[in-house]
């Protein structure tokens, strides 16, 4: 017997010592397990998840200053936990790490030399960096065969004909449901002197598949080597390549196209735990210590923050109502912001002798180093803090008249070096000022100096009595326009140049356009080592802002032209604009990776996430908000780990419906189910402003939600938001897809219940849905608008009892995310721009004449008679069109009644409208 017969497979974790350990049989359930996760109701943004229960503490062991406890010095503050109920099938957990594999020996039958057929079915970040999935793959030891990966996006198959070199062929993946299969074949000769790959996709293992590269032609054709290394679900020994983060439910490796099974793992079916098995093909499997099988579907994951002790009167009776939050809670308590771009990233560079950001506060009288060991920087006569419009740094000094500085440089070991820092300077001097000076020792130059002025920009060597040993100016016009009244980089750098000479450079890149421009000297001079850098300023750079001052010692290539050989400073230094929001929450998560880790589900890869502006300094959680808020997207707590997953805003252009509920169906939508005709969401005036931009401004103008006061609309309800984008141009699409959520007319069901333990069987498809998965109630009661129920769910409660088990969900309408899809018979059909009912028409008219105006009219269905039926809507009654005839503005439908359920008379002049009108996406 099953739930709800039996007690529900409930189990809960703590986190000890590095392994979770089950204390299930301390839970008391005189009070059901509570979860709460997503966003409440009426909520704008996610809120920690939360996890509330009672645990036994008779014996003291949950008291965490309780020296007798079996657990003391073991829990605290911020133990993990995490809740979960028994799945419908196992799977194969893979932690990322180098021990996380499934593995079977080498054998004759693996050994495929000719045509290969690879399939995995996962679940996992399909956007990741960099994940093996299967192969038999050992680089070190020069043992390829052949290999299935991923990176970026895409998919991508490695073979080796020899086992030393690669092979390789990849396709950028579509957009994938969270658990997906994925398959890629080689045909070695394919009769035309080349050699074919193939990609593909399905929702499992079982198909139908879908090609999404078409063939991939290579030239001559191939073959595999037949290597020793073990096949492997997840390979480790794939330099450069980062072990599966995920689950995989099956595996199968054929020789041949849709050939022989050589391999076949299937874990759906192995008992939790499980270590060894054989597989359909005869192949027996073993798992590393990073891997194991589960039937575990996990409710919560996070940590207990508190462990507050409580007891009866008698003393009896001790325990501990524990109150864990997500991992969020603790990301946003008390973290300091983080540094700007530039002071984050130039500390990682390799060969960084000195580094000074320059952003001290505006009592400053020097810099400070991060680099160890390194002086702090003197500069006198400026203005600390005192400009602050480079999107990669915080505030920096100002230069006045006159202002010095000095910069001491510890030795470097070799010779050879790279100056580097960001500078405005509003105007050209009129004539020859230093810009820089850099102390050289250990060359035939003791100094190397950049001068600016409207006659060129010169960099000069100089020997220790003071004479010119090297010297050039550059004075084209667009290099010297380029050179101030923008945020530049000034990088200065030595290099060999063979034969005995020296060649100097200096370059110059705004930081905007990254066009390059460059001075350069040579001569006899040597590279030498820097020892100091100083400036002595004066009226010529008055107001020249300077900042992130960094020495390398890594030389250029010495040749006339290449770029500086350290590249840090690359992007960082307009705090990464233009990077898409998920781009940046990859990056910063990975940057952050000991805060959390983050789990992206991408949508259609035409649908671009929306670019951003400069990322300045704040918290961790806040920029990951900032991006989830700029591109319209959701961001929330992983329920299996202490990370969090985005999910981006084209995954709920038209999804699936994850859950499919009958309101006529015992126990499957329960009260309460009250439709909220409300204005909580209506927003008919939306301004989108771009921080340190301009404005968009959307208003709906006419119709029932319109500005227009009652009854001919709601009268204004406005909103302004200011939003990190990249370009001005983004604000309007914006304000106007916002203005489109705001005032979509349809009743919205706060909250949807599901009770579990009077309807198991939608236990499989609750546990596969996750925050802004759609939910469908059809057949509702008379008394509630007709129609399917279509909504959205934002977040639930979820009660787990002995015998009970519910989530009542926080929903929204889905149906502002229907979008047009081009060629679609149903989504890709434009509406009318104003079409009534002609005549009075009765409940059972089949013919209906309508008048267009000013049209287009209504397509006929002698001309395009593929493209019918379709569904239009008149005076709240779904109508089936099967055909139309007149080629004016006033036609006749023949229509089917009563698509929806509603049969009604209606009047002339009534609008009618397509069902489901094509609209655009943002």
């Amino acid at each position: 017997m099953a739930f709800p017969q039996t007690p529900l497979d409930v189990r809960t974790e703590l986190r000890i010592s590095g392994t979770w350990t089950d204390v299930t049989g301390h839970v008391y359930h005189r009070e059901p397990i509570t979860i709460e996760r997503g966003m409440k109701d009426e909520g704008t943004r996610v809120d920690p998840s939360r996890c509330s229960l009672v645990l036994n503490n008779r014996d003291g062991r949950y008291s965490p200053r309780n020296p007798l406890s079996p657990y003391y010095g073991l829990i605290g503050r911020n133990t993990p936990i995490r809740v979960s109920v028994q799945g419908p099938e196992s799977y194969l957990q893979l932690d990322g790490t180098p021990t996380s594999y499934a593995r079977t020996p080498d054998a004759a039958a693996l050994d495929i030399t000719g045509d290969l057929d690879l399939r995995v079915e996962a679940t996992a970040n399909w956007t990741a960096a960099s994940q093996a999935l299967l192969g038999k793959w050992i680089s070190a030891t020069n043992q390829r065969s052949y290999l299935l990966r991923l990176e970026n996006g895409s998919l991508i198959l490695n073979w080796s004909p020899g086992g030393t070199t690669s092979q390789i062929a990849f396709g950028a993946l579509p957009a994938l449901p969270r658990r997906a299969a994925l398959r890629a074949t080689l045909d070695v000769n394919n009769g035309a002197g080349g050699h074919t790959i193939r990609m593909y996709w399905a929702e499992s293992l079982t198909g139908p598949w879908t090609d999404f590269t078409g063939p991939i032609v290579g030239v001559g054709t191939t073959s595999i080597y037949a290597s020793t290394a073990p096949l492997e679900i997840s390979p480790i020994a794939a330099t450069g390549i980062t072990p599966l983060s995920g689950r995989v439910h099956r595996a199968e490796v054929r020789s041949g196209l849709g050939g022989t099974l050589v391999a076949a793992p299937d874990v759906r079916a192995l008992t939790e735990n499980t270590t060894s098995w054989a597989d359909f093909a005869g192949r027996t499997w073993t798992l590393g210590a990073g891997a194991t099988i589960s039937d575990r579907e996990y409710r919560f994951t996070g940590e207990v923050s508190s462990w507050p002790a409580r007891w009866d009167v008698s003393g009896a009776d001790v325990w501990v109502p524990i109150e864990a939050a997500g991992v969020t809670r603790r990301m946003g308590q008390g973290k300091k912001a983080l540094d700007s771009t530039l002071r984050r990233r130039i500390p990682s560079a390799a060969g960084l002798l000195a580094y000074w950001p320059m952003e001290d506060g505006d009592a400053a009288t020097q810099a400070y180093s991060p680099v160890a060991g390194v002086l702090p920087l003197s500069l006198t006569g400026a203005d600390w803090a005192a400009e602050d419009t480079l999107g990669g740094s915080a505030a920096l000094p100002k230069l006045k008249n006159p202002s010095t500085m000095l910069a001491r440089v510890p030795r470097a070991a070799t010779a050879g070096w790279q100056v580097e820092f960001v500078y405005h300077l509003p105007t050209l001097p009129a004539t020859q000022t230093e810009l820089i000076r850099i102390a050289v020792t250990g060359a035939a130059m003791a100094s190397v100096v950049v001068y600016a002025s409207t006659a060129g920009i010169r960099i000069e060597a100089h020997n220790a009595e003071g004479d010119l040993v090297a010297g050039a100016t550059y004075a084209a016009a667009t290099a010297l326009a380029a050179f101030t009244g923008a945020w530049n980089r000034l990088a200065i750098y030595s290099g060999d140049a063979g034969g005995g000479t020296t060649r100097l450079q200096a370059t110059w890149r705004d930081v905007s356009s990254n066009v390059r421009y460059y001075a350069s000297a040579s001569g006899t001079t040597g590279q030498g080592r820097i020892t100091s850098i100083s400036g002595t300023w004066g009226a010529g750079t008055t107001d020249m802002a300077i900042g992130h001052l960094a020495v390398f010692s890594t030389p250029g290539t010495g040749v006339l032209g290449s770029p500086p050989t350290t590249a840090i400073f690359e992007g960082a230094d307009d705090g990464f604009a233009g990077e898409s929001a998920i781009t940046r929450m990859v990056r910063l998560t990975t940057e952050e990776s000991a805060q959390t880790t983050l789990t992206t589900i991408d949508g259609d890869t035409s649908q671009l996430s929306q670019a951003m502006g400069p990322q300045r300094p704040d918290t961790l959680l806040a920029l990951l908000e900032e991006a989830a808020a700029t591109d319209g997207g959701i961001l929330y707590e992983d329920r299996d780990s202490l990370a969090l997953t985005y999910r981006d805003r084209a995954t709920r252009y038209n999804q699936p419906v994850a859950l499919a509920l009958a309101y006529s169906a015992p126990g499957e939508v329960p009260p309460p189910l009250e439709p909220t005709e409300d204005d909580q969401r209506l927003r008919n005036d939306a301004t989108v402003i771009r921080r340190g931009g301009s404005s968009g401004r959307a208003v709906l103008e006419e119709g029932p939600l319109s500005v227009q006061p009652p009854p001919a609309g709601v009268g204004p309800y406005d909103e302004a938001v200011t939003l990190s984008l990249h370009t001005d141009a983004q604000t309007q699409p914006i304000a106007e897809w916002r203005v489109h959520l705001g005032t979509w007319d349809e009743a919205r069901y706060p909250t949807i219940t599901v009770w579990l333990h009077a309807a198991p069987h939608l236990i499989d498809q609750v546990l596969s849905m996750d925050i802004g998965d759609r939910i469908q109630i059809s057949n509702p009661p008379p008394w509630l608008p007709p129609g399917l129920i279509d909504q959205h769910m934002h977040g639930y409660t979820e009660i787990l009892g002995l015998y009970e088990w519910s989530l009542a969900m926080n929903c929204a309408p889905a149906g502002p995310w229907t979008v047009g899809v081009v060629e679609d018979p149903v989504l890709g059909r434009a509406d009318t721009d104003g079409c009534v009912l002609t005549a009075d028409i009765s409940a059972s008219f089949t013919a209906v004449a309508v008048t267009s105006s000013p049209g287009p009219r209504w397509i006929d269905s002698a001309s395009y008679p593929a493209m019918f039926p379709f569904d239009v809507t008149v005076g709240g009654e779904v109508m089936r069109v099967t055909a139309c005839t007149g080629t004016g503005l006033t036609q006749t439908l023949t229509v089917t009644r009563s698509i929806n359920g509603i049969a009604k008379t209606h009047a002339a002049g009534t609008p009618i409208k397509l069902t489901h009108p094509m609209r655009a996406a943002l």
